[in-house]
């Protein structure tokens, strides 16, 4: 094992990986300050290992950004964390796995380049082996299966927190997103949610093909998705509006617990979605719509021919609003609240 590596690689990560740099075959692994070890294991992906021996029940945080390549102030963040755990700024008293999900298009600043990676996990890459977005799927999810295999099978001790930011705004600036596995839900994810100030919870009703759902149903991790904002260029990020979701990231990876004090976040249950079926699809809403905007019973909210979506609850919110989708993808979601019995039935 060396003791050190090209200094870029751990100060900036990102510009490393943008750059297209793979560290000499003798200087993919070492120790940095503290004692802690890392491994460079591919392109954007780095995992870590806290100094002292590992416990059987230690826990496994996969944190990962950028699976979608313009989505730059959560892919900051994780270089920053890279550059405070390498120099000791950072704690990590459990092992790591950082992240950088579609690195093509984070070089090329768009969201991706053939397919949304977000919706080519759980095998689904299989079916388009001509996109450029197939073979860094198929990566991820190996590396995601390698590391887990290392993880403890303890209640609470595989983690998964994939950040976002939207392409839109919202009517909740920071939510995030779980996905549906038959599970019970979990207390534990609903408190570090609050104590990343995560305002709003959405719970998926089937399975997908998102990252934290492959990990939360392959892997066994108590997994999620963050919207944290808005998508802008690299280096436009205002970082201090993501402080609170970096900060409770930072808690759990050193060990440490959040305060307790600040209400669970709100719940919303999807009951529906729309989906795009042909290119003569229309979203009856204005093209700026916030996320989690709220739609009256009646509403009739998208057409395609002879199909419409027709608000059928009191009400209804609609979450990631997308016309612009290939035909045969979601356009939309539809969710309702259900905070008060979520909340009473956590575990």
């Amino acid at each position: 094992m060396t003791s050190s590596a090209d200094p870029s690689m751990l100060d900036d990560f990102l510009a490393f990986t943008l750059a297209g740099h793979r560290p000499a075959d003798d200087a993919r692994e070492g120790v940095g300050v503290n004692g802690v070890r890392w491994t460079w294991i591919d392109d954007g992906v780095l995992q870590f290992e806290p100094a002292t021996p590992a416990r059987r029940d230690v826990r496994s945080v996969l944190a990962s950004a950028g699976i979608h390549g313009d989505e730059t102030a959560p892919i900051e963040l994780l270089s920053f964390l890279v550059r405070d755990i390498a120099n000791g700024r950072a704690a990590l008293a459990c092992r790591l796995l950082v992240i950088l999900g579609n690195v093509q298009a984070m070089r090329e600043s768009c969201r991706y380049i053939d397919d949304d990676l977000n919706r080519l996990f759980s095998g689904r890459h299989v079916a388009l082996p001509a996109s450029r977005e197939t073979p860094r799927a198929q990566a991820l999810e190996g590396i995601a299966l390698r590391f887990f295999a290392g993880a403890s099978d303890a209640p609470g001790a595989r983690w998964h927190v994939d950040m976002h930011t939207a392409i839109r705004a919202s009517v909740f600036e920071q939510f995030a997103l779980l996905p549906h596995t038959g599970a019970p839900l979990s207390r534990a994810m609903f408190e570090w949610l609050r104590d990343a100030r995560i305002a709003a919870v959405l719970l998926h009703t089937t399975k997908g093909n998102t990252y934290s759902h492959f990990t939360a149903s392959e892997c066994g991790a108590q997994a999620c998705t963050l919207e944290l904002g808005k998508v802008r260029p690299f280096g436009q990020n205002d970082l201090v509006r993501f402080a609170f979701a970096d900060g409770a990231l930072r808690q759990m990876i050193a060990g440490e617990q959040g305060e307790g004090s600040l209400a669970l976040p709100r719940v919303f249950t999807v009951i529906d979605q729309i989906t795009k079926r042909s290119d003569s699809f229309e979203l009856l809403l204005a093209d700026d719509v916030a996320n989690f905007t709220a739609f009256e019973r009646d509403t009739v909210l998208a057409r395609d021919g002879e199909y419409r979506y027709v608000v059928r609850h009191d009400e209804e919110r609609i979450v990631f609003p997308n016309a612009g989708v290939k035909p045969g993808l979601r356009a939309a979601l539809l969710v309702v609240e259900t905070t008060g019995e979520i909340h009473a039935g956590l575990k």
